[in-house]
């Protein structure tokens, strides 16, 4: 076997045995560690459910068809959206507050329930939309303002329909209210309501609809039904927030019948989306990516990538909602599924509390290495010193005991792997304690000598 050969075992058993002196100056560290790690991850936010429910509105509305739309985007990434069926943005409301299963609505603009428990813990992810307010009215004098339907019977929508809160609190607003002056308030809405008014069973209707619906349409076309243009409509934009004015243009919605047969000021709350703050964030990227898709495509009164907004919307917005509305989609929610980006973006959150105790047992580490190399060969320097001690002040009284001491310590050293850049301080040691050893032979050789002189003094 040549010297190589030989040699390469021994450098496996070093190498080897530097691993475990790293694992052992890392190892500590790396268990508080993992320790945070599990801690911190406890914490974050559980994976998301396969199923979650929307509370939209009447199955022929606005509202049911931008979820289900919604739900056809979540299907593709295996979830199901459940869409519910309901009466409108009150009743959506209420299953916000009573039903676990319902943790996001559509609702309307300026439809807030008066009850502080429940819009505490509601988070507004974006407006989607604007919805304007169509009032039409059978009259041969025009109409520009609210308060001329003092005494007249008005359809202001389905009981707990978000029509119906509007269409109340505006219309009192300007001083019309239920029996006054023989106002009578009809809960009718959609196209109960046309029919009533083409009828001429009631004077006046609140419908609120996207501008290209079937019943505008109509109404539109109806010879004996005009449609209010509001005279004031920068004054309800500026004392309410979520109503914004726009102008239907004439000829906009059909240019062949020229609907509008004029320019049309209106005013429009927003639909919303609202969600409990149990919502879990990781589909608020999903839920963002459907309104955008939904929506952003603009409309007869907005212009293209005007939503998803948080304008107009009347809770606080959830930050993931904000974060992408202002930045767009991460990296991951781009490039991967929507279950491997939201895993990874969970375990991101940890990338900062874990970094920042990372950090200091990272530096921590090459010290504590050094020190375990160093023991190795600093714990002998403590027997090496007490020898030496023990020589110079003459106070060895068995020679034999401290050179098997020495020899001892010089077999464990030929054991003992110590890496090449701390070579400098073994190879002191080993001078060392060749030094001692000698210097305890010379005691010993001392010894023996004055031993026959005592003998014959005797």
């Amino acid at each position: 076997m040549t010297a190589d050969n030989r040699q390469q075992p021994r450098l496996i058993d070093e190498f080897r045995e530097q691993q475990k002196d790293l694992i052992r100056a890392l190892g500590p560290g790396a268990i508080v560690a993992l320790i945070a790690f599990a801690i911190a991850f406890y914490f974050v936010e559980p994976s998301p459910p396969r199923r979650i429910v929307i509370a939209a509105g009447k199955a022929e509305g606005g509202y049911f068809a931008a979820a289900k739309d919604y739900a056809e985007l979540f299907a593709r990434s295996g979830i199901e959206l459940d869409v519910k069926v309901t009466a409108g943005s009150i009743e959506n409301y209420q299953l916000l507050a009573d039903d676990n299963d319902v943790e996001l609505a559509i609702v309307q603009g300026g439809t807030v329930p008066d009850d502080s428990k429940l819009t505490d813990r509601l988070e507004s992810i974006a407006s989607i939309y604007l919805e304007p307010v169509f009032v039409f009215y059978r009259s041969e004098q025009p109409l520009t303002e609210l308060r001329q339907l003092q005494g007249h019977r008005v359809a202001i929508g389905n009981d707990g329909s978000g029509t119906a809160a509007l269409a109340r609190q505006l219309l009192e607003e300007n001083g019309v209210t239920h029996g006054s002056d023989e106002t009578q308030f009809m809960h009718q809405g959609g196209h109960a309501a046309a029919k009533l008014l083409k009828a001429g069973e009631i004077d006046a209707a609140f419908i609120i609809s996207a501008p290209d619906s079937r019943i505008i349409t109509e109404l539109l076309q109806a010879d004996e039904v005009r449609l209010m243009s509001f005279a004031r409509q920068h004054a309800y934009s500026r004392r309410h927030p979520y109503l914004r004015s726009v102008v239907l243009e004439q000829g906009v919605i059909d240019l062949e019948r020229n609907l509008p047969p004029q320019s049309v000021k209106l005013i429009a709350p927003a639909a919303n989306l609202v969600a409990t703050t149990d919502f879990h964030d990781a589909f608020i990227p999903l839920l963002l990516e459907a309104a955008t898709a939904t929506h952003g495509q603009g409309g007869f009164l907005v212009e293209t990538g005007i939503f998803p907004s948080l304008k107009h919307v009347e809770f606080p917005p959830n930050e993931s909602a904000r974060h992408y509305i202002d930045d767009g989609p991460s990296f991951f929610q781009k490039h991967l599924s929507f279950w491997v980006a939201s895993l990874i973006d969970r375990t991101m959150i940890l990338a900062i509390p874990l970094a920042v105790l990372l950090i200091p047992l990272a530096k921590l580490a090459p010290p504590v290495y050094r020190w375990r190399i160093r023991s190795r060969i600093y714990r002998w320097y403590g027997i090496l010193r007490e020898i030496d001690q023990k020589l110079r002040h003459g106070k060895i009284d068995d020679t034999g005991s401290p050179a098997e001491t020495l020899k001892k310590m010089e077999r464990e050293l030929e054991q003992v792997s110590v890496p090449l850049s701390y070579m400098q301080e073994f190879y002191q040691l080993r001078l060392h304690l060749d030094l001692v050893q000698r210097r305890v032979a010379r005691y010993g050789a001392d010894q023996a000598k004055a031993q026959p002189q005592t003998n014959s003094a005797k």
